[in-house]
């Protein structure tokens, strides 16, 4: 309590919160102990209930407030967020962003009516700049709670969200939270979609997309695919067709965006082709046509049976498996119809290169020809797999690939480089039709190898796989298959086995080291939200964990006496991993997620109090299960330490074994000799 002198407070769980905070004021001589609450003396400032007591660390510090539930706390920012002066409205509002993060704060605030006026002070346009960026982001944090159902809202506040996301130019605070309040809208309530579709189109979105900020450019993803994804069934799917009216253009966008809703993909790619489809059926008619110029002859031309030889000719040329009837080829899913969009897109926009493709392999022998239909559908399949369409949204997912906000169609685009690609490296391995898992396993790697240089463009993709041939890709397999070689003679084992403890324990000082400078974890919620973070790092002395929560992602590393909490390392009891880490059990939805489960460890002290962690990264995951189980005297196993220990156990058995380059090692030792007859030979120092 502000001019008080702090207290050490020894109170059992079991005492009652509110016998404890009257003990609290009858030593400060407070009056009215209801009127007050514990809260947390950090950045969180979070409320001291019944509920969480049990979360409070010991050597925690606490601060004496005015609860939340009392007229005078709510009542007091209710109050100052209208205040005529700016800057006083400004710091209510930042305290109410951060006050609003507490659950009980929450309750009560919304208790006064506080949404509508949050949502009144929107509508009126008034504010701008900080003072509606924070406006929003308390809107937000209270909206999380799910006290307030998201139906209660105007079309004036719809509209007015809506135009701070229409804006050419917007403050980025804004228009995060902006795109993240539509997305709530949209995907809590059916209504809702309707009013939201009715305010902002696809096209007003594309310009984020094209933009340099990957928080903005995910946010809009977000705001498309939900938008899709409570678009009305039939509107869906004639979208998916192609059949949507072009002036629907919600629908004709989301058409043309394809790549980056990744929505449209995945229906084409689980949509089977029915082979007595005509529509479907003139697709490969037109490629037939493109390929060899030849024009639709008329019913009566010819008989039948040579009409149908014709037709078989020409689609064995074109490399489908059914010669006689192509479209079962596209029964297959995945990848489905999407195979087929694709060849159509490269055999009309890259016209000359298809026919290429078509006539070169045609000419060759049987054997040594690529086929272009079966390779389009496995390659197809194959970027399905590298860029994950068809899996759920992941919020822990890091792949990030500019080049894919360059071109209106982009997927299909990347197909067409990759499919000329897998002609390249047909021909540069001399393949034959039994060799057809080969390449597609070499061009898997080319690409993978390309994409993890993060090209800006599609141009600068396709550069970069003019440097990656298959001779260099040969280069690159025995470079490192040479890095990894692992000799098998006795001495060299007994030299392995020597030289192991030291390089275990120089991955050990380098996992505590990482430890001491520390990781920010982000807070994971069910819902997309804006991001929560807090920090924890080891002492230098390797003695304690601190840890404490943060306002925002920092920038480099956090000191100690930043970090509020603290818990003795010899207080630890285990580490656990996975599925049976406490918080992977409480929260369902992470439960189905196995990229988060993959990530997930606690740390586990006293008797049944649990530090829980989400790691960034498989990376970060390692590095910290690694460096608590060193700390605990257990041994390192996560696959990070294998690969570090064959990494660096080849180098220096590579610089050891220096000096025997070309000399070939003994598999035993040379015998010992007999002992000389005298010793005549040895020189006397004196």
């Amino acid at each position: 309590c502000s001019g008080k002198i702090p207290v050490l407070l020894l109170s059992p769980q079991k005492k009652p919160l509110s016998a404890i905070i009257k003990e609290v004021c009858e030593g400060w001589s407070l009056g009215n102990p209801e009127n007050f609450a514990l809260q947390i003396a950090d950045a969180t400032n979070f409320y001291i209930t019944e509920k969480n007591r049990n979360h409070i660390k010991n050597g925690s510090i606490l601060r004496l407030t005015t609860s939340p539930v009392s007229k005078p706390a709510g009542k007091n920012l209710h109050e100052r967020i209208q205040s005529s002066s700016m800057d006083a409205k400004l710091e209510a509002l930042k305290d109410l962003a951060n006050a609003s993060r507490d659950i009980t704060f929450a309750q009560e605030f919304i208790n006064l009516d506080g949404i509508s006026l949050l949502t009144q002070m929107v509508e009126s346009g008034t504010d701008f700049g900080d003072l509606l960026s924070f406006t929003l982001t308390a809107f937000v944090e209270l909206m999380d709670h799910g006290i307030v159902s998201w139906d209660t809202f105007s079309v004036a506040f719809i509209k007015k969200i809506a135009s701070y996301v229409n804006k050419s130019a917007m403050d980025t605070a804004v228009l995060q939270r902006s795109l993240a309040i539509l997305e709530s809208m949209v995907l809590n309530s059916q209504d809702l979609y309707y009013k939201v579709a009715q305010e902002i189109t696809i096209g007003q979105l594309i310009p984020h997309l094209q933009g340099t900020d990957q928080d903005i450019q995910t946010y809009t993803i977000a705001v498309i695919n939900a938008l899709f994804l409570k678009a009305p069934e039939e509107k869906r799917q004639n979208v998916i067709r192609g059949t949507t009216p072009i002036n629907d253009e919600m629908a004709h966008q989301l058409y043309v965006l394809q790549v980056l809703t990744f929505n449209l993909l995945e229906d084409r790619m689980m949509t089977k082709m029915d082979p007595q489809d005509q529509a479907q059926r003139d697709i490969i008619f037109e490629l037939r046509r493109i390929a060899f110029d030849v024009e639709c002859e008329p019913n009566n031309s010819g008989s039948i049976e040579k009409r149908k030889s014709m037709y078989t000719r020409d689609y064995k040329k074109l490399g489908f498996i059914n010669h006689v009837n192509p479209a079962v080829d596209f029964t297959q899913i995945p990848p489905g119809m999407l195979a087929l969009d694709n060849m159509l897109y490269f055999a009309r926009h890259h016209q000359d290169a298809y026919i290429r493709i078509v006539l070169e392999n045609s000419s060759r022998e049987d054997k040594h020809e690529c086929p272009f239909g079966r390779s389009s559908i496995e390659l197809t399949k194959m970027l399905c797999e590298i860029l994950k369409v068809g899996e759920l949204p992941s919020e822990n997912c890091h792949d990030f690939h500019p080049m894919f906000f360059t071109h209106d169609r982009s997927f299909e685009e990347f197909f067409c480089i990759c499919i000329q690609l897998l002609n390249k490296t047909w021909k540069e391995m001399r393949a034959t039709s039994e060799d057809f898992n080969k390449v597609m396993q070499v061009v898997r790697e080319q690409i993978m190898r390309a994409l993890t240089l993060k090209p800006n463009s599609l141009d600068q993709f396709k550069s970069r796989l003019q440097n990656l041939s298959y001779t260099e890709i040969l280069k690159i397999r025995q470079s490192e298959r040479m890095n990894q070689e692992d000799f098998q003679s006795r001495p060299i084992l007994e030299l392995r086995e020597k030289i192991q403890p030291e390089i275990m324990e120089l991955i050990k000082q380098q996992r505590l080291n990482r430890l001491c400078e520390g990781t920010c974890f982000r807070k994971i919620s069910s819902r997309r939200r804006q991001d929560k973070f807090w920090y924890c790092r080891l002492s230098p002395n390797h003695k304690v964990l601190h840890y404490g929560d943060l306002e925002e992602s920092p920038q480099g590393e956090v000191p100690h006496d930043s970090l509020q909490d603290k818990l003795p390392v010899a207080d630890i009891k285990a580490v656990i991993t996975g599925k049976d880490c406490p918080h992977m059990k409480e929260k369902g939805a992470l439960k189905q997620n196995k990229e988060v489960l993959e990530l997930a460890f606690s740390v586990l002290y006293e008797s049944d109090e649990y530090l829980n962690f989400i790691a960034p990264d498989k990376h970060e995951y390692c590095v910290w299960t690694d460096g608590l189980n060193a700390l605990l005297g257990k041994e390192m196993t996560s696959d990070y330490t294998k690969s570090d220990m064959d990494t660096l156990l080849s180098m220096e058995m590579k610089l050891r074994l220096l000096d025997l380059e070309n000399i070939q090692i003994p598999e035993a030792p040379p015998p010992i000799p007999k002992e000389p007859s005298n010793y005549d030979f040895v020189y006397d120092c004196n």
